[in-house]
Formats: structure tokens, C-alpha cells, sequence
């Protein structure tokens, strides 16, 4: 509340104190109903945050009521702040969970109604258009930087909020339930990659990168897989060859999400020749505008439509050797495994979360769709099929956010997460098959929700590592 405050007094040149006083009435005028939109209006207005936490407000100060009322009316705002419904307008009646979930609090379910509002009001309406161009505007990474959807974890020295990873959860739980994956799983990539920026990243390359990142002004992607390695990272042939002050890097990759948007691309390289696999591969980042890099076309994929997905090609790509992340050649393998876990978590946060909206638009339509006199639902072998997928997503979503506690504890051990993603993903494609068999025909129709998590979902069990990948990491502990 307190960020929220100092950045809608900055903007608007009050007191902490003024605000304050009047915080329910300026909130109102300002057409926004959370500390979120609030922070959405405030950077909308031009203020800027810079590395080292310097704030800026804007040139023109807006007039603001004296404390405790009186004076003239707030006016409203010099760029719109598109005020949005509430979230209870935009919620279709959902089933009650088995058992409620304790992980969020106040301010987290203030996040979420602001991320659910963007969704319906700015994305889903665009949907069809993104997929016909194969990628999402760049005015929508912007919007969704300006409410905190990207990068939430990053310190607020280097433009992000320094908030703790339910904040991503919750933007990547509405992204899944609004079936909005098709465009915006790129901001989970975009957010792994800041990851590795914060974690590895020298001082130079934050403040380059992060800030941006953070507002949607730069996009981010990780260039693992290669057309002959698939899960296989040790098998690289990427390779990077150390010159003078720079690297020189030849090499393809395959399947990388972001690939047509992406600015700045961590690329998994070997640069070592001791033939040990993990020991010779490091982590680099590579600037979009390099001489000898480019991309593809978008991949023809089976579903994903409005996610950029291409090909990326290394010709003698000369980077400085300070984009070595990390500073020590070797190190990429380690650093690769200490992102894996969340990589691996934020798969499983998905799958339930989409598995869950599948299953409550499914029981929307069979209570809706009358067939042989009677509803879809009043058949007893359909009310059997949607207990047992209700059952078995209520253990799911309690496991994983288990394993959410023990990631902010930083105890989340590889295999747990390893399990979640195996779990969730195959328990997601369990229950998009049987939810598409109720609907029947209209099951295979893109206008009804469950058709098109049929053409999204099935990549979970190979992103990430493919799904017997995590069953062999998971027997290596037995």
C-alpha cells in the first residue's frame, strides 16, 4: 500500500500525508479501485522509475483537494486509466473449492481482480487477431508492464515491484483460466528470463535490461533447444568461441517462445572443450540487433496460435565477453537447474489452473445442454466423470500450492517440482479429454472454451522437460 501511495502522490506532486487523508475520494476520481490500478495510473502519467529507485514525477502537476475535503474537484486524468468493471461483473458463477486456499491474502486477491479485469476488457476481444498474426502487439506487453503482470518479483530498484512470486502465480493462474494462453504464456518466459538476470546478471546488465523488462519496453527469451538435442541441454552444439574481448557464437535454435518479439535472448552455449557436457556450457546474453542473428518465420504449431514461437540463427555472432552471464565460463548448466524448479512449478501452476477453468465451463454446459429430455448433468455417469476430475484437481492444486510455500522458502527440491509438472499436466490433458467428450460435437468447435485448451494444452507435458524427463528425476531419488 505503501509503493502504491508514494507513486500516486509523486505523480499527482501531494504529500504522503494529503493522499492520505482523501485516499478513498482521489482513488474514486481517478476511476481506479485498488493500490494496482493505482500504480498503473501513476506510470501512465509519465512517471518513470530509474535504476537506483529514483522516481520522476511528471512535468505538469495535477491540482489536488486540500486534506480532509473541500476544493476543487480531482480532474480526470491526463491519460485515461481505462476504470474497469468490477471483478465480480467479469466472474461467471464458479464452484466453491473442497477446501479453501490459504496462500493469498488481501492485497494478492486485489492483484488478481486487476490482472482478470485486463484480461476480459483488453486481451480477450484481440484473441483472434493475435493468432492470425502470430504474436501479441507490443502495446499489450506495455499495458501488462504498466499493472505489474511482468517481472512483479524484480526489485523495485530495477523497475519491477519486489514482490514475491504469488504475485506470478496469480497472473499465470488468470492467464490459464481466462484461456488466454495462447498469446500470453510468452510472459512467463519473459519473467524466466529476468530471472536469470537478477540471479547472474552483473550490475551493468540489470540496469540495462531490467527496467525495461519490466515495463514491457524490451521482451525476453531463452534459447535452450536445438533441432538434434530436444531435452538433451548437454548436447548443445551451439558453441561460443572466446576471441580477444569477444564471443563468437554460431548455432540454430528451435521452439523459442518470443522468438519474433524477443529483444534480448539468454542463449545456452557451449564454450568449454573438455568433453564433459554440463562443465563446458554457459549462459549468454545476445542483443536482438547483432550482426548474424535472425529469425525465422513463425512455426506452424498445433495450437498456441498468437505465441511467436521461430527458429533463431547464430552467423558469427560477436557479442563482448562481459554478456557472459555470471562472469565464469562453465557455470551456464548450474545456473540452468537453479531456474528449472520455477520453470517446472509455473508448468504445473498452469495446467491446474486451466484443467480447473475447463472443468467449471464444462459443468456450466452440461447443467445448460438438455439431451433426451433431461440436462447433460442430471446423467448419472456425467455427475461420476466430473466429481472424480473435481476430486483429483482439489489434491492437485493443494500439492502445488504446497509447493509454492516451499518455493518462497526457498526449499522447493527439483524432484517435487519435477512431480508437480508431471502430475498437472497429464491430469490437464485427462480432463480437457473427458470435458471435450461431454460436449459432445460443440467439444470440437473453437467457439466453446474447451476446444481451444484442446489445441493449447498439450505442449505442457514436453515444455519444461519432457514429461518422462521428469519421471526419470523423479526415480533417481527412489
Amino acid at each position: 500500500q505503501a509503493m502504491a501511495n508514494k507513486r500516486v502522490a509523486l505523480t499527482l506532486n501531494i504529500s504522503l500525508e494529503t493522499l492520505k487523508w482523501n485516499l478513498k475520494n482521489i482513488y474514486a476520481k481517478l476511476g481506479v479501485s485498488s493500490r494496482y490500478d493505482a500504480v498503473s495510473w501513476a506510470r501512465n502519467q509519465g512517471m518513470t522509475e530509474q535504476a537506483g529507485g529514483a522516481q520522476q514525477p511528471p512535468d505538469s502537476p495535477v491540482q489536488i483537494p486540500p486534506p480532509r475535503g473541500g476544493g476543487a474537484p480531482i480532474p480526470p486524468p491526463m491519460i485515461d486509466p481505462k476504470p474497469l468493471e468490477k471483478a465480480a461483473d467479469l466472474d461467471p458463477r464458479r464452484e466453491p473449492a473442497m477446501i479453501p486456499r490459504s496462500l493469498f491474502d488481501h492485497e494478492h486477491e486485489e492483484f488478481r481482480s486487476s490482472v482478470r479485469r485486463f484480461l476480459a476488457q483488453e486481451c480477450a476481444p484481440c484473441l483472434e487477431q493475435w493468432e492470425a498474426d502470430h504474436r501479441v502487439p507490443r502495446d499489450i506487453w506495455e499495458r501488462a508492464g504498466a499493472l505489474g503482470m511482468l517481472n512483479a518479483t524484480t526489485p523495485e530498484v530495477y523497475g519491477g515491484l519486489g514482490l514475491d512470486r504469488r504475485f506470478s502465480m496469480i497472473a499465470t493462474e488468470e492467464i490459464y483460466r481466462a484461456g488466454q494462453a495462447s498469446g500470453l504464456i510468452g510472459f512467463g518466459v519473459h519473467d524466466i528470463v529476468a530471472g536469470y538476470l537478477v540471479n547472474f546478471g552483473s550490475e551493468l546488465q540489470k540496469q540495462t535490461w531490467l527496467p525495461k523488462m519490466a515495463a514491457g519496453q524490451a521482451i525476453g527469451a531463452v534459447a535452450m533447444t536445438e533441432p538434434d538435442t530436444g531435452s538433451d541441454l548437454q548436447a548443445v552444439k551451439t558453441r561460443a568461441v572466446l576471441d580477444g574481448d569477444e564471443y563468437i557464437i554460431n548455432g540454430a535454435k528451435t521452439f523459442i517462445s518470443n522468438g519474433s518479439n524477443c529483444d534480448v535472448v539468454v542463449v545456452v552455449a557451449k564454450t568449454g572443450n573438455s568433453g564433459k557436457g554440463a562443465q563446458d556450457i554457459s549462459l549468454i546474453l545476445v542483443e536482438a540487433d547483432r550482426a548474424g542473428f535472425s529469425r525465422s518465420q513463425p512455426l506452424r504449431k498445433v495450437g498456441l496460435h498468437a505465441q511467436d514461437t521461430t527458429m533463431l540463427f547464430f552467423e558469427n555472432v560477436r557479442v563482448p565477453k562481459e554478456n557472459l552471464l555470471g562472469g565464469v565460463a562453465g557455470q551456464g548448466f548450474i545456473q540452468l537447474m537453479k531456474e528449472l524448479a520455477w520453470e517446472r512449478l509455473s508448468i504445473a501452476i498452469s495446467s491446474v489452473a486451466g484443467a480447473a477453468a475447463v472443468l467449471e465451463s464444462t459443468l456450466e454446459y452440461t447443467k445448460g445442454r438438455t439431451v433426451f429430455g433431461k440436462p447433460i448433468f442430471d446423467f448419472q455417469n456425467t455427475r461420476f466423470k466430473l466429481a472424480d476430475l473435481k476430486m483429483q484437481l482439489a489434491v492437485s492444486q493443494n500439492y502445488v500450492d504446497l509447493c509454492m510455500e516451499q518455493c518462497l522458502a526457498r526449499t522447493l527440491s527439483p524432484e517435487a517440482a519435477a512431480a508437480a509438472k508431471l502430475w498437472c499436466s497429464e491430469l490437464y490433458t485427462k480432463v480437457v479429454d473427458e470435458c471435450v467428450q461431454l460436449h459432445g460435437g460443440n467439444g470440437y468447435m473453437l467457439e466453446y472454451p474447451v476446444a481451444r485448451h484442446y489445441l493449447d494444452h498439450r505442449v505442457l507435458r514436453i515444455a519444461g522437460g519432457a514429461n518422462d524427463i521428469m519421471k526419470d528425476l523423479v526415480g533417481r531419488t527412489l
